[in-house]
């Protein structure tokens, strides 16, 4: 790999380590807060929020600045966020801030890969980034579980620190939180030493500096036409609503563990949320198995999505640890071993079509939607009255039907429209630019 393909690595593995932490933390801030249900279940819509409504100008200003500057700019965001939650914001309002570092980091953490590598790299390059970002989703929920503890929380409370003092901390929530401003000043270190990439950068249409709402609109139309060209292609339409499902479900299935845990194991929170990192492991093992995958056979893995959604709807049935531990590793895995491939695919075609950074924002937009409509249809299913477990068996229903009609989508594909659906495969077997 190049030189700075492992400090992105590292900038990516602490910033994402913060995230689960604080998913962790601000749940837990939530809980203890005595609001109502719904508040917590809306934890992850909020989180997504801001990807869906600034989807159009975060690639944009991904593609005009310096990536290393854009994951800098956006961590200290994401701290912004955290300070809010511990002067008295409401924590879904601060959650959603710490999204909105997050929406603006995304394009370029992915962006940078294909700046930096060439296309036959990509696979590979995926599976270290999911790898380590499935490994921070592992640490990370432990970690957040951990401050949350008596001991490391007693430890945490008698510190004497200026800001921590003077924000008010008194509960483990926000201890946890304070600490976790620290992890996202180290991502941010991380981020000033990413060297430039040498690509040349796109400026923006749109003068911001003079900051009028007129000019800034005008991003609007180069995004639509963008997400418009990446969903009529014929391998980024099935690539794009792969991973867009994929996360869309995955997304939401950090709080689904949650909710089951305390239902069929009757966890608390420290230890349902070790669960969740028990899934990240399975999926982390199913990202390195698929590195070596080559990128114009990506969508042989179309199928293990259709099993994921299958395999949601039999957790219902589960009620023993021993037993969940193995099914929780195997669910994880299949969407390990999907994503890498098909998220690489989809960078590529988007790259070729429209630029790096532009090409994520369409990404995020249309998964963090999947995410919100997700997350809404999961909530819905709870406030209709249907259990804990009819909404997990009826959201795994839904995966499993959407991800067998996108795998007919390309079996149409690649009969009505062969030549082309060869000569894309083709691209992608020999495209070597950077």
């Amino acid at each position: 790999m190049k030189r700075g393909f492992y400090t992105i690595m590292a900038a990516q593995f602490f910033s994402s380590l913060a995230d689960n932490a604080l998913f962790v933390a601000a749940f837990e801030l939530l809980r203890t807060g005595g609001v109502p249900e719904w508040q917590c279940a809306a934890l992850v819509p909020m989180f997504a929020l801001f990807y869906v409504v600034l989807a159009p100008f975060v690639g944009a200003f991904a593609d005009a600045l310096p990536k290393g500057q854009v994951m800098f700019v956006s961590n200290a965001i994401k701290v912004v966020g955290c300070l809010m939650m511990l002067l008295g914001s409401h924590p879904l309002v601060a959650y959603a801030v710490v999204g909105l570092g997050a929406a603006a980091y995304s394009p370029a953490k992915y962006g940078i890969l294909t700046e930096l590598l060439p296309a036959s790299q990509l696979v590979k390059a995926n599976g270290w980034i999911e790898g380590l970002t499935i490994a921070s989703i592992i640490l990370g929920v432990l970690l957040g579980g951990q401050l949350l503890g008596e001991r490391a929380s007693g430890v945490l409370l008698g510190l004497d620190l200026p800001l921590v003092g003077n924000a008010g901390v008194d509960s483990p929530a926000e201890a946890a939180i304070a600490t976790l401003i620290a992890v996202y000043a180290l991502a941010a270190w991380f981020n000033t030493r990413i060297p430039h990439t040498g690509v040349e950068m796109r400026p923006l249409r749109t003068d911001l500096a003079r900051s009028t709402v007129a000019n800034t609109l005008n991003l609007l139309p180069d995004f639509w036409a963008c997400n418009r060209r990446l969903w009529h292609d014929k391998l980024g339409q099935i690539s794009l609503g792969t991973t867009t499902l994929f996360w869309g479900a995955g997304g939401n299935l950090k709080f689904i563990v949650l909710a089951w845990a305390a239902e069929a194991l009757a966890y608390d929170t420290t230890r349902a949320s070790a669960l969740t990192g028990v899934v990240a492991i399975g999926t982390a093992l199913g990202a390195v198995a698929s590195m070596r995958m080559r990128l114009d056979k990506a969508t042989r893995v179309i199928p293990l999505g259709i099993a994921m959604g299958l395999l949601l709807i039999l957790m219902v049935f589960i009620r023993d640890i021993w037993l969940a531990v193995p099914f929780l590793i195997v669910l994880g895995g299949l969407g390990g071993y999907l994503v890498v491939p098909m998220n690489a695919l989809l960078q590529h075609r988007g790259h070729n079509l429209m630029g790096a950074g532009r090409s994520i924002a369409v990404q995020n937009f249309n998964e963090q939607a999947c995410i919100l409509g997700m997350g809404a249809f999961y909530s819905l299913s709870l406030k209709l009255g249907l259990s804990v477990f009819s909404a997990i068996a009826t959201f795994g229903l839904v995966v499993a039907a959407t991800m067998w009609v996108i795998r007919r989508w390309h079996q149409h594909n690649c009969s009505a429209h062969r030549e082309e659906v060869e000569h894309l495969l083709g691209i992608a077997r020999h495209d070597t630019h950077h």
